[in-house]
């Protein structure tokens, strides 16, 4: 019985988790048995080389219609049309062991992955194009091991993400300035997406902003090899931003135990790494705002399916070691972390400030050229 119990603990964590970013929990042995898959890896299936030209292969893009990310909560304020082309990758939906990445024919997972992008990225729905892929994630339980297969599976994601991404160069007008974000294993891949595709390159000048949500960029490792500076401004076009959301009183030491098992883009450990924390209520790297400074929280309903846009609902300043307080204990559902951890909702909590964010970035964009 007690052995079962633990089981559906970890079951209701993963739950929790709901995006994927399990460096934030200690990888005990109970985690690796209820998430690590015990057969040996075994690389997904190569797929064809234009895979991402098939409509199947996206939850979101030009011409697909119904997409989940064009869902707008109640209170949201009117929006004008952005002229961007927005690239975002979704966090961890596949949380059973079964296999190291996830197949695109599991619907439990696909029917989260849509509930994902319905609360994190409908902030960017009023771009002129909004491009999600569809891609054969790491499972929840590669974060958990550390052996060389969770890094097998996070390849083996990447890589259908990136074939993705040069696909959405090859389509979106060459005219408009490109957004790009992901949350959780969405913004892990992210930053390497930087790293070999912007960095260096003519694609860097064309990027009005990056949000790199919910997992860490390590100032030293990471964002040197991203190509971009920090926004370290509201109105400065071309630049990354990413947060990690904990209220108060907080508990990084999970975090910070776990992402020392982890290399930067330097390929440098990251154990005591300094992160970036940019503050969604400022626009600018550090800092702190009061909740009047928040233009409206996405408050969820207890299934994270639907919710209401409440102005002022929170604070937010950026504490010494990367993270974001919320300088409290904000009412946001049942899934918030051990530690106070509001991983869940890094997005919903500042949602209207990140549209307006990524819009101003683009209007500063263009008028740059």
């Amino acid at each position: 019985m007690a052995r079962k119990f633990l089981y559906v603990v970890a079951a209701l964590i993963a739950l929790f988790v709901a995006g994927g970013l399990v460096f934030q929990l200690a990888p005990d042995r109970v985690m690796q048995l209820a998430f690590v898959p015990s057969k040996p890896y075994a690389a997904p299936a190569a797929l064809p080389a234009n895979r991402y030209a098939d409509q199947a292969m996206w939850f979101a893009r030009p011409g697909l219609n119904g997409d989940p990310l064009h869902w707008q909560p109640a209170g949201a304020k009117a929006a004008a049309p952005v002229r961007a082309a927005v690239f975002f990758i979704h966090p961890t939906s596949y949380l059973t062991r079964t296999d190291w990445n996830a197949p695109l024919d599991d619907a439990e997972s696909q029917d989260r992955a849509r509930l994902f992008l319905r609360g994190l990225a409908s902030p960017f729905a009023n771009a002129a194009q909004v491009w999600a892929p569809r891609y054969r994630q790491a499972a929840f339980g590669a974060f958990f091991t550390d052996g060389p297969e969770g890094k097998q599976a996070l390849d083996a994601a990447y890589a259908d993400v990136l074939a993705a991404f040069d696909q959405f160069l090859a389509e979106a007008p060459a005219d408009l300035p490109i957004v790009l974000a992901g949350h959780s294993q969405g913004a892990f891949h992210l930053r390497r997406l930087m790293a070999e595709r912007a960095a260096g390159s003519p694609l860097a000048a064309r990027i009005a902003a990056v949000y790199a949500i919910g997992w860490p960029v390590a100032l030293q490792h990471d964002l040197p090899r991203m190509g971009l500076p920090a926004c370290a401004a509201p109105d400065q076009p071309g630049c990354v931003a990413s947060w990690l959301s904990f209220g108060e009183p907080y508990d990084p030491s999970g975090m910070a135990a776990s992402m020392a098992r982890y290399q930067g883009l330097d390929g440098q450990n990251l154990n005591g790494a300094s992160y970036m924390c940019w503050n969604p209520l400022t626009g600018r790297q550090g800092g702190a705002a009061p909740a009047t400074a928040n233009l409206g929280t996405l408050v969820p309903t207890s299934d994270l399916k639907d919710g209401e846009i409440k102005p002022g609902y929170t604070p937010a300043a950026c504490r010494t070691d990367g993270t974001l307080s919320l300088q409290g204990t904000p009412k946001m559902g049942p899934y918030v972390l051990p530690g106070n951890n509001y991983h869940v909702y890094d997005v919903p909590l500042f949602w209207e400030n990140l549209r307006a964010d990524y819009t101003r970035r683009v209007v500063a964009w263009q008028t740059r050229r």
